[in-house]
């Protein structure tokens, strides 16, 4: 199976979270287009933890304490990979590190397990290193699928990091 390819084909529910959080997430950072995502999200009371790759919880802090906060972040993430040259194609190395596997279902409730696993090699010969995990919980709402909250940059796997 391609990493591109949404491994939830005969599953509705699950294949939605995927094409949300992996497909469009992708396609919109690379384009640095906040428009292309923002209606994934639950706009009134998400928030989001920031982990700092610590497996120490004690240490994660609310680093995205309302959506717009989170928004300035990603829009600043992809502007700086926008000016970063690489060796090879961005999305195909972007879809090859990222993993969503493991989505659990409850009712109108989710909680998506999307981790980053990989290395982007950049023109100057060096790499950019993709080593974290989020747990993102969805809620469904007349019948799409959002982003209500999110634990970020959690080590991955977990017991490594800070």
């Amino acid at each position: 199976m391609s990493p591109e390819q949404n491994p939830f084909p005969n599953d509705p529910d699950r294949r939605a979270i995927w094409d949300m959080l992996v497909h469009r997430d992708i396609d919109a950072f690379l384009a640095a287009d906040w428009s292309m995502t923002e209606p994934d999200f639950l706009a009134d009371g998400f928030f989001g933890l920031n982990a700092g790759k610590s497996a120490n919880p004690d240490s994660w802090r609310l680093g995205f304490p309302d959506l717009a906060t989170y928004r300035d972040e990603w829009l600043r993430q992809a502007a700086e990979t926008a000016t970063t040259r690489y060796a090879e194609p961005l999305r195909a190395a972007l879809f090859r590190a990222t993993n969503l596997h493991f989505i659990e279902v409850s009712g109108e409730r989710a909680v998506a397990h999307k981790k980053f696993d990989g290395t982007v090699a950049k023109a100057d010969g060096g790499v950019d290193t993709l080593n974290w995990q989020t747990l993102y919980f969805c809620t469904k709402q007349t019948g799409d699928w959002k982003i209500a909250s999110f634990v970020g940059y959690m080590p991955f796997p977990m017991g490594r990091g800070v």
